[in-house]
């Protein structure tokens, strides 16, 4: 069955740009077409990742794009969303798709293309339902009192008071807090339509997850982090890019030539945009990261830039499938299923790369594990995961970031992004106010996932919310450790 959020797609539209390229005019601009690749993208993900209504998603979640001109088809039996915009004048329609693979969410294909251009074979948890084991690998919780120093009614006062806006202010929209004390769950609240099995997008923070997975490599042998990064391309003889390591990758400080236009550009959605057109075109996201020349000497100025961690992505990739190993369900099997991640998907670009910069999704109970192992130093049940010594190496400062505020693909609060917080804080993030946050000095491990456009909003928000949670469990912000451990 098909449904149409703005009317029904015509035969143009099914027949997408082939036809038009060859009766006539190109269909339409390169900025429209990678909006509209972009919303049909992520449509797909609020459908049939996250169980989203379209209507719904659309008028509640991609509330930043522009989408007027576009007619969004939902094909529920194909598990495929067309996004059709109407040429000009004597030009034919676009029509821009994504397409859902269970266990791996959905990929924009190329204009053209009809599917993806790996096998995808589904990818499954080998975990018992969360509802078999207690947590924190299961979804089981005792019933026990809470720790003495907690103080009921306000932690669930400080979490109740995340899903209250301000009206002076823009809407913060949260849509679930978890909160983990002493490796317990003992707080947690969704927004209306949601629960504790809802895959959210997480946008950036999958990008500590690209961290941990050079991690696990790392255990294994393969590398070390000042070793030059692995890659073919920049290993040749004269390459000066031969000189980044894997550590200047995991603190962005490549030095990559590699663009970041910011919303209001004109050329925001085109591939003038290095950093976001991963997101808005069907590419290869790991050719496109690792093509650029220097602009700086590695090491030498830290950028918030996808290049970095995608050119860890095809290390990850490489190294995997050089020893004969799946590469697609390298995370669940290496590290969800480890510690009771059940329902992480990663998304991938039509050739099967995981674009971890942005396109993933998770359960906030899931982000909380996350958090956990972090916190617990790599170790879960006893059995290391990740390196000794692997989570002082993501939360030390980049020496490239002169406010201390960024780590190994982890955020720091070195810097006092959250004055009431400690300074031993530090978190994965991403776009529109999602953070898991862990706090070693209180034991604490945080998540909020949410959507807002309003960033200073949103981090004043954080700090209240922290400053109560932390005041809840017994360690205000005067009491807390503000740097070590």
């Amino acid at each position: 069955m098909r449904q149409s959020w703005r009317g029904p797609a015509g035969l143009a539209a099914m027949l997408g740009i082939v036809g038009a390229a060859a009766c006539g005019p190109p269909p339409v601009d390169e900025a429209t077409s990678l909006r509209a690749g972009f919303v049909a993208k992520n449509v797909c993900s609020g459908v049939f990742v996250s169980g989203r209504d379209e209507t719904d998603f659309l008028a509640n979640d991609l509330t930043f794009v522009d989408v007027s001109d576009l007619a969004v088809g939902v094909d529920r039996t194909a598990q495929r969303v067309s996004v059709t915009v109407a040429g000009d004048e004597g030009a034919a329609d676009l029509v821009r798709s994504a397409i859902f693979h269970e266990g791996h969410g959905c990929t924009m294909l190329p204009l053209g293309q009809a599917d993806v251009l790996f096998d995808p074979a589904p990818i499954r948890s080998a975990l018992p339902g969360g509802t078999l084991l207690d947590g924190p690998m299961g979804d089981r919780l005792p019933e026990i009192p809470l720790a003495p120093e907690i103080d009921p009614a306000a932690l669930e006062t400080a979490v109740a008071s995340a899903f209250e806006d301000d009206a002076a202010t823009p809407p913060v929209g949260t849509r679930g807090i978890v909160v983990v004390h002493r490796g317990r769950l003992v707080a947690e609240r969704y927004a209306d339509g949601l629960d504790q099995d809802s895959a959210m997008i997480s946008w950036s923070m999958g990008k500590s997850i690209t961290a941990a997975l050079v991690g696990i490599l790392v255990n294994d042998g393969h590398f070390s982090l000042d070793d030059p990064a692995p890659i073919l391309a920049w290993r040749q003889p004269g390459d000066p890019r031969g000189a980044i390591t894997i550590r200047q990758l995991l603190q962005m400080s490549s030095g990559l030539e590699f663009s970041r236009l910011t919303r209001d550009d004109p050329e925001f959605y085109t591939h003038q945009n290095a950093h976001n057109y991963v997101y808005n075109e069907g590419i290869d996201v790991f050719a496109h990261a690792i093509r650029p020349a220097l602009e700086h000497p590695p090491g030498t100025v830290g950028r918030y830039r996808n290049s970095d961690p995608l050119a860890l992505g095809k290390i990850i990739r490489d190294t995997v499938e050089a020893r004969g190993e799946d590469y697609f369900s390298f995370p669940q099997r290496r590290l969800f299923d480890q510690i009771g991640m059940r329902d992480m998907v990663l998304e991938r670009d039509p050739y099967g790369n995981m674009i971890l910069t942005g396109y993933d999704h998770g359960t906030a109970r899931d982000w909380a594990r996350f958090g956990l192992l972090h916190l617990r130093d790599g170790v879960w049940n006893g059995e290391r995961i990740l390196p000794e010594g692997w989570v002082d190496a993501v939360t030390t400062p980049a020496p490239a970031w002169p406010d201390g505020n960024y780590g190994g693909l982890f955020w720091l609060n070195r810097g006092g992004t959250w004055p009431d917080a400690p300074a031993n804080a530090y978190w994965a993030a991403g776009a529109r106010g999602q953070y898991t946050v862990v706090i070693p000095s209180a034991d604490l491990v945080v998540v909020r996932m949410g959507y807002s456009l309003a960033g200073a909003a949103v981090a004043a928000h954080m700090n209240r919310m922290l400053a109560a949670i932390l005041a809840a469990v017994g360690h205000p912000p005067a009491a807390s450790t503000p740097t070590d451990s």
